[in-house]
């Protein structure tokens, strides 16, 4: 895991730690020592931690003009003993949202595992961009993770599963991957918006 590194070919347009608003705003990083783990696994020392102790992330776009944020994340998703959703919601979505994002996609592929809980967090988020026709969406999950995500009644909420699981995201630019999610969304019968 420790060669997993968060997607950098954006750093070019934004990086969390150079942006003001951002929750990751002033980071400093050592590329030689690792620190972080997932259980017994350490992983890249790029991905940031936001308080759950088996789930780290990456801020890789916002844009504050068309009000929308990509995340990438690395880990084991835990809301039954870590409640990571809360951590999610409260560090990092709460202070993007001060800045008017309504638009989440949050690149779950190296999301290894899912443990739910209550989806009482999930519901505020949804309830904090709903009148904003915001949404979130969570791309290529694994089958074990959407299945227990679903058991969760998480769908309620969040967009994901079908075509969202089958994005090649790296081959956009950020707007465009906006663009492709809102289309497959909207194409979707099953999703939320």
């Amino acid at each position: 895991m420790h060669d997993i590194e968060p997607y950098y070919k954006w750093r070019d347009r934004y990086v969390a730690s150079e942006d003001d608003n951002s929750p990751f705003h002033g980071r400093q990083y050592d590329e030689f020592v690792f620190r972080k783990k997932v259980y017994n696994y350490f992983i890249h020392p790029q991905w940031d931690e936001f308080g759950s102790p088996t789930l780290y992330m990456k801020i890789l776009m916002v844009d504050y003009e068309e009000r929308f944020a990509i995340i990438e994340l690395i880990g084991e998703w835990n809301d039954t003993i870590n409640n990571d959703v809360m951590y999610l919601k409260r560090e990092v979505v709460d202070d993007l949202a001060r800045f008017d994002i309504d638009k989440y996609v949050l690149i779950c592929e190296n999301v290894m595992n899912f443990h739910g809980s209550d989806n009482c967090y999930y519901e505020e988020w949804y309830d904090d961009i709903k009148e904003t026709t915001g949404w979130m969406c969570f791309l290529n999950l694994h089958n074990h993770v959407e299945e227990e995500m679903a058991a969760t009644q998480i769908h309620h909420y969040a967009n994901f599963g079908g075509e969202l699981n089958d994005v090649n995201w790296r081959r956009c630019k950020p707007a465009q991957l906006i663009t492709l999610v809102e289309e497959i969304m909207k194409n979707a019968t099953k999703m939320l918006f």
